[in-house]
């Protein structure tokens, strides 16, 4: 009986990882997608409205898997036109007869597939909040200020079991089978057992207080309230998510300035005149009487339509002076959303924005200027920079 030949087969273990791949690729896709609609999905009121625990449906293209086709050069071409082609001329232009009727028409051709997907509102708090920092923040010298922080710093005979140490373990019971003349995977015994262990460590942390505020006067619309606490509502969930020790204060004004709890500032309405420096002042107040500087990073954010009494500007452009001396960051951000009467010829412009820009120059004031809802994140980005970013202004 003749030998059999001696066959070797080789498994492709890539195969094994194709739905692994695929999922990773999917999941890029989404990420992907978060980023480039990040400026609408922030201002969406659905998301804002939410408690924290909703999912985001979000429009991702179909991922197309690789596919073998026939040779395009030996096969009719479609979808380029319906006549000769012209250098020059774009891809996929409506038919004639829909350009006779003055319109684009009703297409022919197969366009892109979409779906929806879910997305946790965390993950695309990650993405969001992965482009922010709180700016200037510092080391305050207080005693009661330290984080507790735990490290793994020692290997121990004795400890639980879910800590052991498999690499030590291993280790400790190679050297004691050779010591004793055997081979080195012999067996292991109970003393050779390594442990982890971990201990406290306190390390200094950072106070940081903000005070928000924001016009509430007749003179804010629908539109500006919305984009004003859309604003605050995104900077209360990132300081939350990435800040331990942040003190929040909340400040309405119209004519006077007065202090409110989270749920009424991001709900109540008033109306009235508006004197801004009724809250520059009452910010000034508050930190005299609670928040030294040299013990706490000071933050100041003030919202407006702009409008305030011109009797009132000099007091506060002064305040507002004082604020910057105290403050590590002071941000002021202006909401316009009916441009039309910026072009009427008889408007002239007198708001807070053009005041501030005049009269104050300081690297630690920043300002912006957000006329729809798709600039909020851009606001955003202004007030909080990344480090090395830039921070005079937006808009």
């Amino acid at each position: 009986m003749a030998d059999l030949p001696f066959v070797i087969s080789r498994e492709d273990w890539s195969l094994h990882r194709q739905g692994q791949m695929d999922q990773e690729r999917h999941q890029a896709r989404i990420r992907e997608a978060i980023r480039a609609n990040l400026a609408d999905i922030v201002s969406d009121e659905a998301i804002i409205a939410s408690d924290g625990r909703k999912v985001v449906r979000l429009p991702i293209r179909v991922l197309r898997e690789y596919r073998f086709r026939l040779d395009w050069q030996k096969q009719p071409r479609v979808g380029e036109a319906d006549g000769p082609v012209r250098p020059g001329e774009p891809v996929g232009r409506p038919g004639r007869a829909a350009e006779a009727a003055g319109g684009s028409g009703a297409g022919d051709e197969a366009g892109e597939d979409w779906f929806e997907t879910d997305v946790p509102l965390e993950e695309l708090e990650e993405l969001l909040f992965a482009e922010l920092s709180l700016p200037h923040l510092e080391p305050k010298q207080e005693p009661h200020l330290t984080v507790l922080h735990h490290e793994w710093r020692d290997v121990r005979r004795q400890g639980l079991y879910a800590n052991i140490d498999k690499k030590r373990t291993l280790l400790e019971a190679m050297k004691r089978n050779r010591l004793a003349g055997r081979p080195p995977l012999a067996g292991i015994r109970r003393e050779d057992l390594r442990f982890r262990t971990w201990d406290e460590a306190e390390i200094p942390g950072a106070s940081a207080v903000l005070i928000i505020m924001m016009d509430t006067s007749g003179s804010m619309g629908t539109g500006e309230k919305y984009i004003a606490r859309s604003l605050c509502h995104w900077m209360v969930r990132f300081l939350r998510t990435r800040y331990e020790r942040v003190k929040l204060h909340f400040v309405a004004h119209t004519t006077e300035a007065k202090e409110m709890d989270e749920e009424s500032f991001f709900t109540r309405g008033e109306s009235g005149g508006t004197r801004c420096s009724s809250a520059y002042e009452y910010a000034l107040q508050l930190i005299d009487r609670r928040y030294p500087p040299d013990r706490h990073n000071l933050y100041a954010f003030h919202f407006s339509d702009g409008d305030n009494l011109i009797s009132d500007n000099p007091r506060a452009v002064a305040l507002l002076r004082k604020l910057l001396e105290r403050c590590a960051l002071v941000g002021y951000g202006q909401i316009e959303t009916q441009p039309q009467y910026l072009s009427m010829p008889y408007y002239q412009p007198n708001t807070l924005l053009t005041l501030f820009r005049e009269e104050i120059d300081h690297p630690r004031f920043v300002t912006a200027l957000i006329r729809d809802r798709s600039e909020i994140y851009a606001a955003l980005r202004a007030f909080f920079p990344r480090p090395g970013a830039g921070e005079r202004g937006a808009g």
